[in-house]
């Protein structure tokens, strides 16, 4: 899987669509892990595809969060965005939002880690390090088992990820955690940057 399109015009588009502090990060956060996994799971000539696919993933959320994964292929079309990119970025949402269904490893790692992603960067907020650096896999299935902590990312969806992609649900927890580590200085870097 590649693409034509450049980092550059991913980001201004991200950018145009969505102005939340909190909305850039995550984006740059999928956009890392997503990176990371390409490179881990043997995908590295297309890790620019992957990251690009992450960082895109939210491009309609913030603007349209009624028309999420529904609105985004006019808005991806703005980049002349490849079909395989495109149903990538809407494919995140299937059973919530969209019945585009992850075909590709790469989406489904999309899909299972989106949701978690948000799930340990809520906790590494609440730790004094406010860093996943520090934070053991023991700690975050502590805080996915409770259910009222960070109530919106969805359990379900992270579990049916792990399953999509044939993993434990500690496997995938314990790769995702490992994925932040490794790029959480370069994904505070960006975020200070835009």
């Amino acid at each position: 899987m590649q693409t034509h399109i450049t980092r550059a015009q991913a980001l201004d588009l991200v950018k145009k669509y969505n102005q939340e502090p909190f909305h850039l990060q995550h984006a740059l956060t999928v956009e890392a892990v997503m990176r990371w996994f390409a490179q881990q799971l043997g995908y590295t000539n297309e890790a620019d595809f992957w990251a690009l696919c992450g960082l895109l993933h939210d491009v309609d959320f913030e603007k349209y969060p009624n028309e999420h994964c529904k609105k985004a292929p006019e808005l991806l079309a703005e980049i002349q965005a490849e079909p395989e990119l495109v149903h990538a970025v809407c494919s995140h949402g299937y059973g919530l939002v969209t019945d585009v269904q992850p075909q590709h490893e790469m989406e489904k790692v999309l899909f299972a880690t989106d949701e978690l992603t948000g799930l340990i960067g809520a906790a590494a907020r609440m730790r004094p390090s406010k860093s996943v650096q520090d934070m053991e896999l023991a700690s975050l299935k502590k805080k996915f088992k409770d259910k009222k902590f960070a109530a919106g990312c969805s359990r379900d969806v992270i579990k049916q990820g792990a399953e999509m992609l044939g993993w434990e649900l500690d496997t995938l927890l314990d790769k995702t955690l490992s994925a932040m580590r490794a790029t959480e200085e370069e994904v505070k870097q960006q975020a200070a940057a835009l």
